[in-house]
């Protein structure tokens, strides 16, 4: 098989691809202006005139991208003032980086030498889509975490804070959250819903994981899909159901009906984590357990246990997730008195709008995250443990 030389790139090229690039960025640009097709236009020409005559200049890199950092940064100071030059700064770094990174086939560096122009293109080309979609699923996130320190009661930047004022940004949301009343009352009552919630998913969860990962169990992958079927059907169905349900045996309006409700949307992450778990269980060691005279229970807690505990954790910190910003099912089953968190801020939306909920939803991204990276190191922990993964 024939190998791919590894080369400079010819200016025709490099200002092809540019183009691309500086079309996609010129069409967010432009659309944020009021004209889409203008913007990738000019992004086009720009990034692409910028690559056709940068791309024959490899000796003095350093300094062109220098500069060119320093020109979008004076670009956007002369636009939109400073918070645009920081924008300018780091598109204008971006840029040269992105030139010089094609005409010395530095994207060629760490891929297979037999690899095709074509399979080449793939490859990247898979990842920028798949960039695109991380970007479309946080970007909302990372404009509400800043809004949350915003000084005034809006929902948008002040002026101040495009500045960069350090009067335009303020806790003052975050005070109110903490000192509020009603605020607090909704936390306390998710802070007590939420775990035992999670304890009873993981409880009866694990138990079904393992049941039904024994291969004589009959009807196991029916079974399997009725457990799980909270993940797929419609929320809104199932809280209606489960108000019906329980308004006719009496858990309506009820701490403990809130609870078990939340438990049964729990239920189907920890199946899935803990089967998933089981997948590289070795059965011989419970066999071999019970041949040393041990007991079901105790071959459970001393042998199988320890070795999915991962598995169990990870679905229960997703348990415990679900429940604490499940909003849905608690407007149909819960009453004044279970108002959780994510109702409390449904009723700041609907009701007062209530720039609090910015800084309530910041303090749930940030647990969310914690609670997820926790979730990979289990994960990672799990694969060693397994044998699947050598660090």
């Amino acid at each position: 098989m024939a190998l791919t030389p590894v080369e400079n790139q010819t200016p025709g090229f490099v200002a092809l691809v540019a183009a691309a690039a500086g079309a996609f960025f010129g069409l967010f640009v432009g659309t944020a202006q009021g004209s889409g097709l203008l913007g990738v236009l000019i992004g086009a020409v720009l990034i692409g005139g910028l690559g056709f005559v940068l791309a024959g200049m490899r000796d003095q890199e350093r300094l062109i991208r220098w500069i060119l950092a320093a020109a979008f940064a004076a670009a956007g100071y002369v636009m939109a003032g400073l918070p645009s030059a920081v924008m300018g700064l780091l598109f204008g770094a971006f840029v040269g980086w992105f030139i010089f990174w094609l005409s010395t086939s530095r994207y060629r560096v760490h891929l297979a030498p037999y690899l095709t122009p074509g399979q080449v293109l793939w490859h990247y080309t898979f990842r920028v889509i798949c960039g695109v979609i991380f970007i479309f699923l946080i970007t909302p996130i990372l404009v509400v975490m800043p809004l949350s320190f915003n000084a005034q009661d809006f929902f948008t930047f002040t002026p101040k804070m495009l500045q960069f004022d350090p009067d335009g940004y303020s806790l003052k949301h975050y005070r109110d959250f903490f000192t509020n009343a009603d605020w607090q009352q909704a936390m306390w009552n998710s802070i007590k819903i939420a775990p035992m919630a999670t304890i009873l998913s993981v409880g009866f969860g694990t138990l079904a994981a393992i049941g039904l990962s024994q291969p004589h169990v009959p009807f196991r992958r029916a079974i399997m899909a009725i457990l799980i079927s909270p993940m797929i059907v419609p929320l809104i169905i199932s809280a209606a159901g489960m108000y019906f349900f329980y308004s006719r045996i009496g858990l309506q309006g009820t701490y403990f009906g809130v609870v078990l409700a939340h438990a049964a949307l729990g239920i189907p992450f920890v199946i899935i984590t803990v089967t998933a778990t089981l997948v590289g269980f070795d059965r011989s060691l419970t066999r071999a357990a019970a041949n040393m005279g041990a007991g079901p229970v105790t071959t459970f807690f001393r042998v199988q246990m320890p070795l999915i505990l991962p598995g169990v954790i990870s679905g229960g910190l997703f348990a415990f997730i679900t429940s604490f910003d499940e909003v849905v099912v608690v407007l149909f089953v819960g009453s004044a008195g279970q108002k959780t968190l994510p109702w409390q801020m449904f009723i700041g939306l609907r009701e007062q709008i209530s720039p609090t909920i910015l800084a309530v939803a910041t303090i749930l991204v940030v647990v969310s995250i914690c609670l997820l990276t926790v979730v990979e190191m289990l994960r990672r922990r799990s694969e060693r443990l397994r044998g699947m993964s050598p660090t």
